[in-house]
């Protein structure tokens, strides 16, 4: 599950320090216990800017490169997962940008922003079919719902609903108010629940995966272009 900055207590950001320090040696164990920890939320942000697997796949491992190559330039101002975070929407959104030249998250007029639906890769199934079945339309349904979202709505409810992240969090995440996230989280909230929200109830939480083979196969991958393992 990815990390989250609130309420960290004094034992939790000594873990990370030490964490932290153990990954500036190139400690596999900590590279991995970090890339582990925040695959899923990395990818959420970047799929949700992005609206494709592959480009956020490669928006994650950019990422980690990247920040495990400038791991002295942390300085724990903010929580790991934050600052790595960051590093993950601006890759996204430079690879927005050069797809639409001068697109800003969050300045493109909300009349301009067309629904696009895209599919989304399936959790693996469950021992029941029946349920299997049940579930992935269900998910199917709930990813296609969140996909159609505008831009700005899309990566307010993709922080403050599937990652758990507070409003304060959301706000210096995405560089605005928290007043407008309140206001982009409600108008999410509203148009998701026209359509399917009644009947999706938890499995929100599940939607967009990151786990399994496919986390173990970007770790991989990540490691190898640091030269470890």
């Amino acid at each position: 599950m990815p990390g989250t900055t609130a309420g960290l207590s004094a034992g939790l950001r000594t873990s990370e320090s030490e964490l932290i320090e153990r990954a500036r040696r190139r400690d596999e164990a900590a590279l991995r216990e970090i890339m582990q920890a925040n695959n899923r939320r990395l990818y959420r942000l970047a799929r949700g800017i992005l609206r494709s697997d592959s480009e956020a796949e490669d928006v994650v491992q950019e990422t980690y490169v990247r920040a495990f190559t400038h791991l002295d330039g942390f300085l724990g101002e903010a929580a790991l997962s934050t600052w790595l975070s960051r590093i993950a929407i601006n890759e996204a959104l430079g690879r927005l940008r050069s797809r639409k030249p001068l697109v800003e998250l969050g300045s493109v007029p909300e009349a301009t922003l067309e629904a696009q639906i895209i599919q989304f890769p399936l959790s693996s199934a469950a021992t029941d079919p029946e349920k299997s079945m049940a579930q992935c339309e269900i998910q199917r349904v709930v990813e296609h719902a969140v996909d159609e979202l505008p831009d700005v709505y899309r990566m307010v409810f993709i922080a403050r609903v599937m990652e758990a992240m507070s409003m304060e969090e959301t706000a210096e995440l995405l560089g605005i108010k928290p007043e407008t996230v309140k206001t982009r989280l409600h108008r999410a909230r509203t148009l998701l629940r026209e359509n399917v929200e009644k009947k999706i109830g938890p499995v929100v939480m599940d939607a967009f995966p990151f786990a399994g083979q496919r986390c173990e196969r970007l770790t991989e991958a990540v490691l190898r272009r640091l030269g470890i393992g």
